[in-house]
């Protein structure tokens, strides 16, 4: 029963988690896409009322004509609408399901002793440090290399420090953490490291800025400075993110001996995929060619890794060679799947003790353990490749249990 509300947690979580993170996702890349796309003003009254940008869009129907202030309004409007619930509730829904599935259940899914042999608690200590480690450090980089008297800049160096720093945490995340943990819990960090731009800076920046509005002393353009570079970086922070995040169903990207370079070839495909679209948003206004050829590179880095994780071929069997009996089939499910999938113990409501369920389950088995390779969770029982090929071919000679 435990294991089933787990799984409820689980799949409620989860939606909640996605549902946020489109929300969030959405308005991050509207506003980019918002603040790249703006045209100085031509009509005077917008000039006089310190309006520095502005652009017409039409969409279901109506047409909007969105402007953005020269550092802030003259004066305060009435109502005006924050943009940090989404983020904050991406984060909250993002650690709880870490929680469940990954914290709550350390030993199965956090600890690979393969990798790295250690107690539950000293493990969950450690993922959670990862989380607090990275936003004190990337925090430290942008203060002390983008920021110099009162001004903030210096985005090449922010850039390229973060860059190595986010390296340095993939490779080391992959040492002491079981392979599909580690991906994820990259994803955690800098997810972490977005929401808290937002909760620490982006928010605090503006409601300095109103304060200082609404005391009548001079705006202090530091505020909207900062707000804008770190928002810049939640934006490239986006794709690493996500295809973090997603990569857990994909037992072959992390499984490997340097998962940590695949990990990190796909971050840098994402980013780099990212900056072509917020470079190609000011191109279009500029009249420039747009910058297509980051896209490219980024491309080119998913076609290479796809290329490097390839499966060895089969071997080619004889035309008239039989598939693989039930009793070998048997020996392989006992030997490696039978402990978690049995009568007493049906892990995920799957059972393969009986010819019959294994026959039932048959699909489900070739695609866990054949296709995704996420079966056995991080082959703690140690199936072989020729293992799987062999249920690959019985899977595919139609599961015959006679």
């Amino acid at each position: 029963m435990e294991a089933y509300l787990l799984d409820w947690a689980n799949l409620l979580l989860r939606w909640a988690h996605v549902i946020v993170a489109i929300a969030w996702i959405g308005s991050s890349f509207y506003f980019v896409f918002l603040d790249s796309s703006l045209t100085k003003p031509e009509d005077p009254e917008l000039k006089a009322r310190g309006v520095d940008g502005e652009l017409w869009a039409v969409h279901g129907g109506g047409f909007y004509h969105p402007q953005k202030y020269l550092v802030a309004p003259k004066s305060l409007p009435p109502h005006l609408h924050w943009f940090y619930w989404e983020s904050y509730s991406t984060w909250l829904t993002g650690f709880a399901l870490l929680a469940v599935l990954y914290l709550f259940n350390a030993r199965t899914f956090l600890i690979d002793p393969r990798v790295f042999d250690w107690s539950p608690p000293t493990a969950i200590a450690t993922a959670l440090a990862f989380l607090v480690a990275f936003w004190i450090f990337y925090d430290l980089i942008c203060r002390w290399l983008g920021e110099k008297g009162g001004q903030v800049g210096g985005d090449l160096k922010v850039g390229i420090a973060v860059a190595l720093f986010v390296v340095a945490a993939s490779w080391l995340a992959c040492q002491l953490f079981a392979g599909r943990a580690a991906f994820v819990l990259v994803g955690a960090m800098l997810a972490t490291a977005m929401s808290a731009n937002v909760f620490f800076w982006i928010i605090p920046g503006q409601k300095k800025v109103i304060a200082q509005m609404k005391a009548g002393q001079p705006v202090d353009p530091i505020h909207g400075q900062r707000g804008k570079q770190r928002s810049v970086h939640n934006t490239y922070f986006t794709l690493p993110v996500l295809v973090a995040m997603l990569s857990n169903h994909y037992g072959w990207l992390y499984q490997g001996a340097h998962n940590w370079i695949v990990l990190v070839v796909l971050m840098l495909a994402g980013a780099l995929i990212r900056h072509s679209f917020v470079a190609r948003h000011k191109a279009l206004v500029q009249g420039r060619r747009v910058p297509w050829e980051y896209a490219v590179v980024g491309t080119l880095l998913l076609a290479g890794l796809a290329v490097a994780l390839k499966p060895a071929p089969s071997p080619a069997l004889p035309a008239a060679a039989a598939p693989p009996t039930y009793a070998e089939v048997r020996s392989v499910i006992d030997q490696r799947c039978a402990m978690c999938h049995n009568a007493a113990l049906a892990q995920k409501n799957v059972a393969l003790h009986t010819p019959e369920l294994l026959q039932q389950h048959a699909q489900a088995v070739h695609q866990q353990t054949v296709v995704l390779k996420l079966m056995p969770m991080n082959n703690a029982t140690q199936i072989t490749d020729a293992e799987r090929d062999l249920l690959r071919r019985w899977f595919e000679a139609g599961a015959p249990v006679q």
